[in-house]
């Protein structure tokens, strides 16, 4: 079991957190959202119920009984990651860094649990791809923040200034989740949990697209929408294909 396996938070459905709006730990009052289209929602969840300091994200319905935002496209998704300013790059790589570990720990999941070949593919696929963009952006971080703080920081959009990342807003970022044994329907369950997962990184590339003036970052962001929605577009057909979904 890997590191980022280890540091997994286990629930017991499939939750669809899409991407969220970065306020976990703000102190914003319970019931008020820091965006006009997004609901609070707590951090964590498990099988009793809700638990934990709110979030905020967009609303989604279930898909299928399996977790999956209905129809969730890239205007369902809506991520806060601040202004276009000076450190704007550093949130964004400490935002995807982890995003990325999430894709990993799924991918490493499936590599374990699905016997399709083309599941297995995928996720070697996923797993050297991301790898490889996750050690990028950190020699970034090293090379354009040297005094940053080795903690990851998100925008806290209320107070208008960068603050330290929580461990349940990194959970939620990475969108930790149980895939469940190998049984009949963990493809479907890996399918309904990675393509939202993908979907969410979509937003933050289209975002780093309008705000990073760095070349890196939109080389970066291109690369990222273009690889990753082949691969949402793969899942959705394999979906429909063994799942009539």
């Amino acid at each position: 079991m890997t590191l980022w396996q280890r540091k997994r938070f286990t629930v017991a459905t499939l939750i669809p957190l899409s991407v969220l709006i970065y306020a976990c730990g703000s102190g914003i009052p319970r019931g008020e959202s820091l965006s006009e289209s997004s609901s609070a929602v707590p951090c964590e969840r498990d099988a009793t119920g809700a638990k934990g300091e709110l979030c905020t994200m967009p609303p989604a319905d279930s898909h299928g009984g399996h977790g999956t935002a209905a129809g969730a496209g890239h205007g369902d998704h809506a991520m806060d990651l601040g202004p276009a300013d000076a450190t704007y790059d550093l949130r964004f790589i400490d935002a995807m860094v982890i995003h990325h570990q999430g894709a990993v720990i799924m991918a490493e999941a499936a590599l374990e649990q699905s016997q399709r070949p083309e599941i297995r593919q995928l996720a070697e696929a996923i797993i050297a791809a991301q790898a490889q963009e996750i050690d990028q952006m950190q020699q970034w971080r090293k090379a354009w923040y040297p005094d940053a703080s080795p903690e990851p920081v998100m925008y806290h959009a209320a107070m208008k200034h960068d603050m330290a990342m929580s461990e349940e807003m990194a959970a939620a970022m990475r969108m930790d989740m149980d895939l469940g044994g190998a049984d009949d329907e963990f493809d479907l369950r890996f399918l309904d949990a990675m393509i939202p997962h993908h979907e969410g990184a979509l937003v933050m590339a289209q975002e780093a697209q309008s705000k990073s003036t760095r070349p890196e970052m939109q080389t970066l962001a291109e690369a990222i929408l273009t690889s990753q929605q082949a691969e949402i577009d793969q899942m959705q057909q394999w979906r429909k294909d063994w799942y009539d979904q």
